[in-house]
């Protein structure tokens, strides 16, 4: 298996980070990109009472080198995995837009229906893939995602006057604490997911179209504990998963 991102090294110690938040979003361009990207942490703050809801981007209807398989077909399967995966990470809301995989737009419609989605759940911390990233391949997705996420917290769901029919509709603006991007380049932040790395490599198994193969023991579950182990050295704990952490403006 080929991750999409490697977890970097940053230059400057990284901040351990334990605050676990209420209410966290997680929200990714395709099925598997969350497990992939937080799947210790979204496991270990559902497990400390965090209500994590889960917003899935597009239909994953693209994800499969079978040459056999149909877009429909795969469509239902890896919602079946996703939604599986989600359940062992103790996923409480899932939600899928459901565009057509390798088509997201950083546009309006994709804005309205994130800025719904923070307004209805309320998210203390939000967690997406890192637009910014110079280092490597990025699937132009997880770039739209993310430049959309963080455009959706920051200004749009804080204010009233953006998209002003979701407030007449019964929805309140919010105002999210902090974002953190995963598959960073420049990583500042550190969360000990020690505790839950199997939860994590349990879920990921459940996307058994795009990871076969995984199982406790296998090869590619080695190597998923030997990267995790390698991000958090020196920092007192075992495994550890990276992010690049901002601050919602005021």
């Amino acid at each position: 298996m080929t991750f999409p991102y490697k977890e970097p090294f940053s230059v400057k110690p990284l901040e351990i980070w334990s605050f676990i938040p209420k209410k966290a979003m997680v929200i990714f361009a395709h099925p598997d990109d969350a497990e992939i990207g937080v799947g210790g942490t979204a496991a270990m703050w559902s497990s400390k009472e965090c209500e994590v809801t889960y917003v899935q981007c597009t239909s994953g209807s693209s994800g499969s080198n079978d040459k056999t398989m149909t877009s429909k077909k795969i469509t239902q399967i890896r919602l079946d995995e996703q939604k599986s995966a989600a359940d062992v990470i103790g996923v409480r809301n899932f939600i899928n837009f459901q565009f057509p995989d390798g088509e997201l737009e950083s546009d309006r419609t994709f804005l309205y229906q994130m800025v719904e989605v923070i307004r209805k759940y309320q998210p203390e911390v939000v967690m997406t893939h890192d637009p910014f990233r110079i280092n490597g391949f990025q699937h132009r997705d997880h770039r739209m995602t993310g430049i959309t996420v963080q455009d959706a917290i920051y200004p749009y769901a804080r204010d009233h006057l953006h998209f002003p029919n979701q407030i007449e509709k019964g929805l309140t603006t919010h105002k999210v604490k902090t974002l953190l991007f995963w598959g960073s380049d420049n990583p500042n932040t550190i969360v000990d997911v020690s505790q839950t790395t199997k939860l994590k490599i349990s879920a990921l198994s459940k996307h058994a179209s795009q990871v076969p193969g995984l199982s406790f023991g296998s090869e590619l579950d080695t190597k998923i504990r030997e990267r995790m182990n390698k991000v958090a050295r020196g920092y007192g704990f075992k495994y550890g998963e990276s992010f690049r952490k901002i601050e919602a403006r005021s």
